[in-house]
């Protein structure tokens, strides 16, 4: 089904604003990571949960649920102090979906307000005009959206037909960076959707990026011939973006298994609504410890541990972190008891059924 397509353009005003942020920005990102190679001793990314509710109900996610209220402002703003504390670097704000949470623009202001680069990802469901200026006024950096088609199915509801007006918005309006994530793998119907995706992204200024399904246990499967042809054609187009680095996806999408020093529990948190933090959305339980009392001692237990889930793993985010330290400290340690999480799913994330 073709989708109508509108060529868009930001005012004058927006795009010297978007400029003057992206370089604010990026120079801080510069700072990031010279301090990161200079010292491994702080969380560089950290994922934080303020709202587990969602009001969208993908057939592959166990990230929502339909019933939490979300995380009180002062208890988000007391984790987001104990993470600047630690010499966090970017805190990227994720879910369910954050924009229902009634205080989001307050949780960024805070994360700007130590320092910390402010990030979120959402399904973009709930932005319209004046939330993009809210969330402009606010500090936002950069903000994500995973499209998972073209054309809404019985799995998803993220597709480019119901987002596409938003993104125009967001190509108009934003001031922060913007990237769209498509998908490939198990579960997606028609892998021609993630190119069509990927090419509006570019087309309307953004980055673009491209996911790779894993089972429900956060591990690979190898793509077929197709994909890999489209994977490395999104790859190309998203060489704005940091993904140019993520050298271990040519492995995911081969289903090969990569050498790298996994830094979760240390370099890269993952902080639930509960306020435990755990290695990352696909391992919750390790270590499965309160924010307020996880000390540096654990962080660098953590960080010389060996994950048994490294070698077939397929979550982004924490490889681009590892890349950071996979020159330094072998990891000699191994993996303590699970801790208990409460509602834990007994499911993974995966797409399809």
């Amino acid at each position: 089904m073709a989708i109508e397509k509108n060529l868009v353009k930001a005012s004058r005003a927006v795009q010297a604003k978007r400029k003057l942020r992206f370089l604010r920005t990026r120079a801080r990102e510069l700072k990031m990571i010279g301090k990161a190679l200079l010292s491994a001793k702080h969380p560089v990314l950290v994922h934080i949960i303020p709202m587990r509710r969602c009001n969208l109900d993908c057939g592959y996610c166990n990230e929502y649920d339909q019933v939490s209220k979300p995380v009180p402002i002062e208890e988000m703003k007391r984790r987001l102090d104990y993470l600047a504390a630690m010499g966090t670097s970017i805190v990227t704000i994720s879910g369910g979906e954050p924009l229902l949470h009634p205080e989001m623009e307050e949780v960024i202001r805070h994360i700007r307000k130590h320092g910390m680069i402010a990030g979120m990802i959402t399904n973009g469901f709930l932005l319209s005009k004046e939330r993009i200026a809210s969330l402009n006024a606010a500090g936002l950096e950069h903000l994500q959206i995973s499209i998972d088609n073209v054309v809404p199915d019985e799995v998803s509801k993220k597709s480019l037909k119901t987002l596409d007006s938003r993104l125009e918005w967001l190509a108009q309006h934003a001031i922060f960076q913007v990237n769209i994530n498509s998908v490939l793998g198990s579960g997606v119907k028609n892998p021609e959707d993630a190119l069509t995706i990927a090419h509006r992204a570019v087309e309307l200024g953004f980055t673009s990026t491209v996911g790779i399904i894993h089972d429900n246990f956060g591990q690979l499967k190898a793509l077929s011939g197709r994909q890999i042809e489209i994977f490395e054609e999104i790859m190309n187009l998203g060489k704005r973006s940091y993904s140019r680095f993520n050298d271990f996806q040519h492995n995911v999408a081969r289903g090969k298994e990569h050498n790298w020093r996994c830094r979760s529990g240390s370099r890269y948190l993952y902080i639930c609504e509960e306020g435990l933090v755990h290695w990352c959305s696909q391992q919750r339980g390790y270590p499965g410890i309160p924010l307020s009392q996880y000390t540096p001692e654990m962080r660098q237990r953590e960080y010389l541990t060996d994950k048994f889930c490294g070698p077939r793993c397929t979550v982004s985010c924490v490889q681009q972190i590892g890349i950071l330290d996979n020159w330094r400290d072998p990891q000699n340690l191994k993996p303590l008891p699970m801790a208990p999480v409460p509602a834990a799913p007994a499911d993974l994330v995966q797409i399809g059924k």
